[in-house]
């Protein structure tokens, strides 16, 4: 049995639908299986000690964003407690999910440390070639568990009209070896962006909503965010990434990243 939780909502609405289970023995092909037949792009399966792994329909992943705020919200609504230890890759650490009313939680966690470089030509020009826009001179390679490209686009009427080559671009992403590409627009003067996050490599064409590229750009760029996605799949989210207590956000620094999720079965 699973738990379908919307991460990453806009407004009470849409988010990114998401498998939770539990920890069980189960062969790594029948949970690949789990997304599909739970009408999600992701599943996240957590055990009592607070290790989660992190499964698409074609395979593991080092780690998740809004999976974990799933697992967040699903823990708080099971133990009453907010705060949660959580190890995920070998690395532990900690999120919270607070009750915000509605059956809704407030969540967000520290993803771990982000690195950046500068796109080989290479790498940007294959990238471009399949996704048909951005802007070179600013894209930049960016690391948090896998690489992804981030790409600056101009505005959100040209991000909408973006239409990948998606076979070109996981190619692509397999000859260079990311995650996928999070184009983004520029945030405004409120740290308000938009994206869109497409990951075929994965066995997501395109994501709903994307934590941990959201948490990318936040390290890149020094800014808290609150990024909307979602739109060019009916369903629309948006990811927050803010600076943590005491500190900065810095390229190779860490962010607070999360968003607000519903535990909806």
């Amino acid at each position: 049995m699973f738990t379908v939780v919307r991460a990453c909502l806009r407004d009470g609405a849409g988010g990114s639908p998401t498998a939770v289970l539990d920890e069980s023995p189960m062969a790594d092909e029948e949970r690949r299986s789990v997304p599909g037949r739970a009408g999600a792009s992701h599943a996240a399966f957590v055990a009592p000690d607070g290790a989660v792994r992190f499964f698409t329909s074609e395979g593991e992943l080092p780690a998740c964003g809004h999976g974990t705020v799933a697992v967040l919200a699903v823990l708080t609504e099971r133990t009453g407690r907010s705060e949660h230890l959580l190890r995920v890759s070998g690395r532990t650490f900690r999120g919270r999910a607070m009750p915000i009313g509605g059956g809704l939680f407030d969540a967000a966690f520290d993803p771990g440390a982000v690195t950046t470089r500068s796109p080989d030509d290479s790498e940007i020009s294959a990238i471009l070639a399949a996704v048909g826009a951005g802007d070179r001179a600013g894209a930049r390679v960016a690391t948090l568990g896998r690489p992804r490209m981030l790409l600056p686009i101009a505005d959100r009427d040209e991000l909408a009209d973006l239409r990948p080559d998606l076979d070109r671009l996981r190619a692509a992403t397999d000859r260079c070896g990311f995650l996928g590409c999070y184009v983004y627009t520029v945030p405004d003067a409120d740290g308000r962006a938009a994206a869109r996050m497409f990951a075929p490599s994965i066995g997501v064409p395109e994501d709903i909503a994307n934590a941990n590229s959201t948490a990318c750009l936040a390290a890149h760029l020094g800014a808290d965010l609150r990024v909307d996605m979602g739109d060019s799949l009916g369903s629309p989210a948006t990811v927050t990434a803010s600076a943590q207590p005491g500190g900065s956000v810095v390229v190779g620094g860490s962010v607070l990243v999360g968003g607000i999720a519903a535990v909806t079965s």
